[in-house]
């Protein structure tokens, strides 16, 4: 309830969203939420329910979008979320359109991110949204990028631990051995600190070819691995010349051992042929595939060893800061 719907979740980005119609639906935090861009580009954000029996208005995401009617009974509202077909007609003495708005939800976009307070009746500060980073976010023109696709795992640990496995490099050359080693230095990374929020610098391999280049040459973004933790539950990884958008959640109300964890692959231009689309295709499973079978197989064996009680503590040490920051 506190880091869930107490405060904003990041939902989405503005490149998803880009044209008027444009939505999509998020359930991810426990509260279903409907976010759409109006017609004078403004976004909107509404619990996706009916006000007549609590269906769900919309599934998935489209475009060109001019209205919403329930599937259950064709109430039908606007991108306003104003009831305009209250039907059958007569069925509802003292209800009318102007009194039955959708229930809306505080939203605010921001260098191409997109948050939502999912109660209603709240404010977002955006201002403490990223304290310290607003500008630097602002530079990379994250709006202007296109949504490749979004996968989601769903594992048996904490969502915590999803995050865990993105705030320290020490274990590349030992868990990544024959995959992403090749491309990292290990061991050696950067901690900066914003409030609640992160930004972690990994080298990779490449960045010491800059040595025997004149410093105004040298090009910090394209040969490092930065992650932003966005407090609480999501990490924007700039890769180099692309992005990724992490977002970890509980997947059980009643169990704390299974976790949702959704990846969005984020590329600098549209894919328009099979050659692009295969190259950032490949890029996609790779990510998939190391964070899957190496780092989260890893960390459902650290969650079964938590469920057997055998000690009360781990360890962090002063060679991993972030973890310390990130639980304290």
């Amino acid at each position: 309830q506190r880091l869930f719907t107490g405060r904003p979740v990041l939902i989405a980005t503005s490149c998803q969203l880009k044209a008027p119609g444009d939505y999509l639906t998020d359930d991810r935090c426990g509260v279903p939420i409907l976010l759409v861009r109006n017609r004078d580009g403004k976004l909107n954000a509404f619990a996706n329910v009916c006000r007549h029996r609590g269906a769900r208005l919309a599934d998935g995401c489209g475009r060109d979008k001019t209205s919403f009617v329930c599937p259950y009974h064709g109430w039908g509202y606007n991108l306003e979320g104003k009831l305009r077909i209250l039907s059958p007609r007569g069925a509802f003495p003292g209800l009318d359109c102007e009194h039955t708005d959708l229930v809306r939800f505080p939203v605010a976009e921001r260098h191409g991110l997109i948050w939502v307070l999912p109660q209603p009746g709240g404010t977002i500060n955006e201002d403490a949204l990223l304290p310290g980073l607003d500008s630097e976010l602002a530079s990379y023109g994250l709006a202007d990028f296109t949504h490749f696709g979004t996968r989601a795992l769903r594992k048996r640990l904490n969502w915590k631990l999803a995050i865990d496995t993105f705030l320290e490099s020490w274990h590349i050359d030992k868990l990544h051995r024959e995959t992403i080693n090749p491309i990292f230095l290990p061991g050696i990374g950067l901690v900066d600190t914003f409030g609640d929020n992160m930004r972690l610098t990994f080298p990779r391999r490449s960045i010491v070819d800059m040595r025997n280049q004149p410093e105004e040459n040298w090009d910090l973004l394209r040969h490092t691995l930065i992650v932003y933790v966005l407090f609480p539950n999501t990490l924007l990884n700039w890769q180099g010349r692309h992005f990724e958008i992490w977002r970890m959640f509980p997947a059980d109300d009643e169990d704390p051992d299974q976790c949702i964890a959704e990846a969005s692959l984020y590329t600098p231009t549209p894919v328009g042929n099979a050659q692009t689309d295969a190259y950032w295709r490949r890029n996609f499973d790779l990510l998939m595939n190391v964070v899957e079978k190496e780092d989260f197989d890893l960390a459902e064996q650290i969650q079964r060893g938590f469920n057997a009680r055998t000690q009360q503590s781990i360890t962090f040490g002063r060679h991993e800061p972030a973890l310390g920051y990130y639980h304290e």
